[in-house]
């Protein structure tokens, strides 16, 4: 198994302290395992698409101002 370093801020490793009966290292680990997973999904959906980056940029800007405006927030 490999080995990684992580660089946390000083006020939430604190937090983290406070809880010593979490092992924070599987915490991480499925944490990194899920989000690899959520990739592998996403590539296999986008896989087939002939969307240009430039066309995926522009949909979700649009998708942003329709959740700004339905939110009420300034953009």
């Amino acid at each position: 198994m490999s080995n990684i370093t992580l660089a946390i801020p000083e006020d939430l490793h604190t937090r983290m302290r406070e809880h010593s009966e979490i092992r924070w290292s599987e915490v991480v680990r499925k944490s990194i395992s899920q989000k690899i997973e959520d990739l592998d999904m996403m590539d296999k959906l986008t896989a087939k698409s002939k969307l240009t980056q430039k066309d995926v940029d522009s949909i979700a800007s649009k998708i942003d101002g329709t959740v700004a405006k339905k939110l009420g927030l300034k953009r």
